[in-house]
């Protein structure tokens, strides 16, 4: 399995940006990752175009760069390639560029970054069933452990108020 992996997915997901509230490639990204220009890539998606509906691909705005400019290291060189506004990938538009782009190196690398967004998936999956399990928990626990909290408190109270009696010189 190892001899497969051609790029660490800690890489992956370092490209991977939140745009428009969905989880997204840049082409500039997925380029490079496929060992293409950036134009080559565009080339194939707009000779296929029909494969990307908007839910697939959609192009970002100049306000939308300007926030992902902001978010990244870029340098100044890097911005002067941006001569068009980039494209954004989502999952379902990366797995249809594997069709569009042949390469042996495209649909290896396509298929590792499935398997990335794959573990994503999980990741937030498994995170949102602990903050459920959390959450019952609390329902159900809640009103014993403040009760609890509350008796501790009453302990508490009554132990200070001894405290500061005794040493007032008053004596029960």
């Amino acid at each position: 399995m190892s001899e497969n992996l051609i790029i660490p997915s800690e890489i992956i997901v370092s490209k991977i940006y939140i745009i428009r509230n969905k989880k997204v490639m840049l082409d500039r990204d997925i380029a490079e990752l496929y060992d293409v220009k950036t134009s080559t890539l565009n080339q194939a998606v707009k000779r296929n175009i029909d494969r990307f509906p908007e839910d697939f691909m959609f192009q970002l705005n100049k306000e939308e760069v300007k926030n992902w400019m902001s978010q990244i290291v870029i340098s100044k060189s890097e911005k002067m390639g941006l001569r068009k506004l980039p494209l954004a990938f989502t999952e379902q538009g990366v797995a249809m560029l594997s069709g569009v782009l042949k390469s042996k190196k495209a649909v290896k690398v396509n298929i590792q970054i499935m398997r990335t967004f794959m573990k994503i998936r999980e990741l937030l999956a498994t995170n949102e069933s602990l903050q459920r399990k959390i959450m019952e928990m609390e329902n159900k626990y809640d009103s014993k452990i403040k009760s609890i909290f509350n008796i501790l408190g009453l302990l508490l109270d009554d132990e200070k108020s001894k405290k500061n009696n005794n040493k007032l010189g008053f004596t029960k």
